[in-house]
This record gives C-alpha cells, sequence and structure tokens, in this order.
C-alpha cells in the first residue's frame, strides 16, 4: 500500500509534541493502541529520534513518522531512526532532503504558490498549515485550481473540523493537542483513549477499509 492509500485508509495523522520523552513515547503506543494507524512525533519533542527508533520497534502495523524535520541533517537523522514518513511545517531543506533519500513527505505549505512549489519539489501530500487561518472554505478554494493536490489540513484541527475537512475534499487531516492533549507531556492516558476513540468515530465514516 502507499503512503497515498494508507493517508486515505487512515484519513487522521495524530501528532504527537511532549516535553517529556517517556511520556511521548507512551503516547504513541496508546494510539496505536487504540487504532491509530499514522503517528507523527515532532522533533520539538527531547530526543525524539530516539523516541521514534523505540517507538518504530514496537510500531506493529502503524507507521511512525517524524514531524517538524527543517534541515537536511534532521531528515538524514529521522531516516536512520526508522521514520516511516517526514511531516514539515513549511517548504525547507528537510523535505527536499527526505525526498531525495525515499522518505514520503507531507510538506507544509499555506499559499497556492506554496502548494505548486511542495508538489513539484516531490511532496507526496501537502500539509496546509495552518488550516485554521483559512478553515474548510479556504481548502475548497484551494481545490478548484488545484483539485489533484493531495491536502492534509493541519493546525487548529478537532473532530468537529476534520469531517468539514475531509467533506471539503481533504485527503486526511493532521492532529495534535486536540487527540493528544496533556499525555505527551506525562498526562492522562485515560482521557487520552477516549479523545482518541471519540475522534476515530467522528471521521469513522470517511475511512476505507478500517
Amino acid at each position: 500500500m502507499s503512503f497515498t492509500d494508507r493517508l486515505r485508509r487512515e484519513r487522521v495523522i495524530a501528532i504527537v509534541r511532549g516535553s517529556d520523552p517517556k511520556a511521548a513515547e507512551r503516547t504513541v503506543h496508546t494510539l496505536r493502541e487504540e487504532g491509530v494507524g499514522l503517528i507523527e512525533v515532532s522533533l520539538t519533542t527531547p530526543d525524539a529520534a530516539d523516541v521514534i527508533a523505540r517507538c518504530v520497534r514496537e510500531a506493529g502495523g502503524a507507521l511512525i513518522g517524524a514531524g517538524t524535520v527543517l534541515t537536511a541533517d534532521e531528515a538524514r537523522a529521522v531516516q536512520q531512526a526508522g521514520a516511516a514518513f517526514v511531516v514539515t511545517p513549511a517548504l525547507a531543506e528537510g523535505s527536499v532532503t527526505a525526498h531525495a533519500l525515499g522518505l514520503p513527505v507531507v510538506a507544509g505549505a499555506l499559499t497556492p504558490t506554496e502548494v505548486v512549489r511542495a508538489v513539484a519539489e516531490g511532496a507526496t501530500a501537502v500539509k496546509l498549515f495552518p488550516a485554521s487561518v483559512g478553515g474548510p472554505a479556504y481548502l475548497r478554494s484551494l481545490r478548484e485550481p488545484l483539485p489533484h493536490v493531495p491536502f492534509v489540513p493541519t493546525g487548529g484541527v478537532d473532530a468537529e473540523t476534520a469531517r468539514a475537512y475531509l467533506e471539503a475534499g481533504a485527503l486526511a487531516v493532521g492532529v495534535g493537542s486536540p487527540i493528544a492533549g496533556d499525555a505527551p507531556h506525562g498526562g492522562d492516558l485515560d482521557a487520552l483513549r477516549t479523545r482518541c476513540r471519540a475522534f476515530l468515530a467522528a471521521v469513522a465514516g470517511h475511512r476505507e477499509g478500517a
């Protein structure tokens, strides 16, 4: 299954951005246990490459990716850690290098010019970020001239807006604190499970084969 097909199946990339490496790792495992198949560990998390490497070893059927990859060195480091995909907040050297290394890239872009450039530089999908600036209506406007671009809106996406983005034509959505909450900082894992189940239920009608 291609990464694009996996995005189409899962519809959600859960973003883990924490202050505690062990808590971030526990968050990844909990998300995986609850059925989230695409999980991004942000490099703003302390020791993120090590967290990714440990999570990859116990990933089961989930794909563990790296987020906030900005530089070529970071792209090489997360490849060595075993990341299955790379996510960037903007067009940067990290996305170009990750693509050259053969990793699927969800490259951050906001304007039409940035979107076109992201695709030209080999992005598998475009992370529309911060999506909250324009909301689902902005996504619809972008898709009119760019109907074949696979968009992954990220930034301020909760369960309700996730449905709206998917209905507006998004391939998937990226979701951070609305699903992870305080768990990556050492917070309640039971509350994480509850949020995760509610979120997956909200997008269930858009998931393929899950």
